[in-house]
């Protein structure tokens, strides 16, 4: 059984920042890419940013550029996500996800790649 599970989300205000976690169990975590999303109320989901099964390589969404740090702690089994100068649109329910195939080059944007989700944690910004 395999589980995600996230933490860090919250309220914070235009210009703060935030670190989200995620510790993964039941599987080799080292051996997959890891991603977040995000997900506005009556949006669909979005890719925020990835990390490849190294650590070496990672991929942001144009709008987070700048701003979002992904990394990962293969030895705590924990992928992060640490965001500055948060904005009012960055308000969504943020997913970690694990890519379903091992050890590859470049992780995928594209959400049906993940098959493994975190339950979401809340992330407001207000104004």
């Amino acid at each position: 059984q395999v589980q995600l599970v996230e933490s860090g989300g919250g309220l914070v205000q235009d210009g703060g920042s935030l670190r989200l976690s995620c510790e993964a169990f039941g599987r080799t975590f080292r051996s997959y890419a890891m991603g977040w999303f995000r997900q506005a109320p009556g949006k669909e989901r979005k890719f925020v940013a990835a990390v490849n099964w190294s650590g070496r390589s990672t991929y942001y969404t144009d709008s987070v550029k700048g701003r979002f740090t992904i990394s990962r702690d293969n030895a705590k089994n924990t992928v992060y996500l640490q965001m500055n100068s948060l904005k009012p649109e960055d308000t969504a329910v943020y997913y970690c996800a694990s890519e379903k195939a091992p050890l590859t080059a470049t992780p995928s944007r594209r959400a049906y790649e993940y098959d493994y989700w975190g339950q979401g944690t809340q992330v407001t910004v207000s104004s």
